[in-house]
């Protein structure tokens, strides 16, 4: 019942980090547009004339606001998206060592590295992140520069949530593995579903002397594959 309990709650907080992820990841299009603009723009003698008589009259810089918005909107897409990286196992990781381990072996390190290194280091991003927030709350940043875009603490409260999301993913990826570890072998298998960790290169039996078989990256392929 514990496991089974583990294993729902790892669904519900892997729903959420995806979501927000994936949510993030459509940042990707007025990133473009805004960058694009930020290009032609500066090409062209009318838009620079008509962007320094908008400056003089109202205060704003107009290339000074794409730019801001340019990193504030990739700031906002790269602090979604870190929680659904490690989901699926896309950020950068050395497997030198590790790619010839058992997949046991490689659970072990894992849940070892999360608790030791990544639960640690991600609270001390919460805390200091969340304390970049209030500073800009309180101080109501803006710009560096005073034809720039106000309310920079709108774009520093994703320091603080994006790595609540990698947290989460974090205690999802320890929890899975708990269960892979030392559940039941269908809660082991529904684990392992939820689990991208494991390389594809890993040795063919694991501590069990049971086949590895190829690795799943996700609870859909499972259902595809058992469905065939």
């Amino acid at each position: 019942m514990l496991f089974d309990a583990i294993l729902r709650g790892c669904r519900f907080f892997d729903r959420c980090v995806r979501y927000a992820g994936l949510a993030g990841g459509w940042l990707i299009l007025p990133l473009i547009a805004i960058i694009m603009f930020d290009v032609v723009t500066r090409k062209l003698d009318v838009t620079r004339l008509w962007f320094a008589e908008f400056t003089i009259q109202y205060g704003y810089s107009v290339s000074t606001i794409i730019q801001d918005l340019e990193w504030h909107v990739h700031a906002v897409l790269m602090m979604l998206s870190f929680g659904l990286a490690y989901l699926m196992n896309a950020h950068v990781r050395v497997d030198v060592f590790r790619e010839s381990l058992h997949r046991r072996r490689q659970a072990w390190l894992e849940g070892a590295s999360i608790l030791l290194l990544g639960i640690p280091f991600v609270l001390v991003m919460v805390v200091y992140g969340w304390l970049l927030f209030d500073i800009a709350w309180v101080q109501n940043e803006g710009s560096d520069s005073l034809t720039g875009l106000n309310h920079r603490w709108f774009v520093k409260f994703f320091i603080p949530f994006g790595f609540v999301l990698v947290l989460c993913a974090l205690m999802v990826t320890l929890g899975r593995l708990t269960v892979y570890l030392f559940g039941s072998p269908a809660q082991k298998s529904s684990a392992q579903a939820g689990l991208s960790i494991f390389s594809h290169d890993a040795a063919g039996a694991d501590e069990t002397g049971q086949p590895a078989g190829p690795a799943m990256s996700s609870g859909k392929t499972d259902r595809i594959s058992q469905g065939h």
